[in-house]
């Protein structure tokens, strides 16, 4: 007789049995192991995200203009930033000849500078000089464009000073300033805006982003953030905020930034805050 082929009843609920106690052990132990990898990859992704995003934003601040920091509301921040900065020549060298030093009393076209520099000064650049209210840097009334960055001229030379700026048109610089320092600020990149754009939460997400917005001079102090444009330095924000007091005696006699930006995916919330202090010396 040909012998049956098949399994048997017990045998499938045997198969049943073990698949049930294998998919338990599996939902049990596994899958809240499997989420937690993903909830902890998820958090390190906001952590520097947000991270990198309050960096960068206070590297600007640091390297900014003296006085330059506008804030029409604590959802975003204008700077000045600067490429380089050091000492003019302020009077003319007695004992080296084609010392060049910045005439304050009027209009002038070059001067020497006295101190190495971060980044030479290129075409096209400013330079600007005592910088006392938050405005004169974007209307321009202490800043000069720069047409060309030379080696002063023989006799002379290094003894007068590590190089010499030239200007075009001639430009006026504060006559009673006398810190004989200067900031150079790079022609591409006149003023930089922080802005925090919508803002809030949806299905356990940020709806917001995080812009660097580049953008010329505007003479005009902003009376919102800007609405539109930028390179978005954090998506998934879900608040931020930028509070700014530039009163002497605010924060160990300077200004202070303090920036705060919380983003959620996913339902995983990370929240940093850093501050930053302004020097507002000229």
């Amino acid at each position: 007789m040909a012998r049956g082929r098949g399994f048997t009843l017990v045998e499938m609920v045997v198969v049943i049995v073990i698949t049930g106690i294998l998919a338990a052990s599996f939902a049990v132990f596994f899958v809240p192991a499997v989420n937690s990898y993903f909830d902890s990859k998820r958090r390190a992704e906001l952590t520097d995200a947000a991270d990198t995003a309050l960096r960068r934003m206070g590297r600007d601040v640091r390297r900014a203009v003296p006085n330059s920091i506008r804030i029409p509301s604590n959802q975003c921040f204008e700077l000045v930033p600067t490429k380089a900065g050091g000492l003019y020549r302020r009077a003319t060298d007695i004992v080296n000849a084609n010392s060049d030093p910045l005439d304050t009393s009027g209009t002038d076209t070059s001067f020497d500078v006295l101190s190495p520099l971060a980044a030479n000064p290129a075409s096209g650049d400013f330079v600007v000089i005592g910088n006392q209210n938050t405005n004169d840097v974007y209307a321009g009334t202490n800043r000069g464009s720069v047409s060309g960055w030379a080696s002063p001229p023989s006799p002379g030379g290094a003894a007068v000073g590590v190089g010499r700026v030239t200007l075009n048109p001639a430009a006026q610089f504060p006559a009673g300033y006398d810190g004989a320092r200067f900031q150079i600020v790079d022609g591409a990149e006149q003023s930089v805006f922080y802005i925090c754009r919508g803002a809030g939460t949806s299905s356990g997400n940020g709806t917001g982003q995080l812009v660097r917005l580049v953008r010329a001079f505007n003479a005009t102090y902003p009376a919102a953030c800007p609405a539109a444009g930028g390179a978005v330095l954090a998506n998934n924000v879900a608040a931020c905020e930028f509070i700014y007091n530039p009163n002497q005696g605010a924060t160990q006699q300077s200004g202070f930034v303090w920036m705060r930006i919380e983003l959620l995916s996913a339902g995983e919330r990370m929240a940093l805050s850093s501050g930053v202090h302004v020097s507002n010396v000229p």
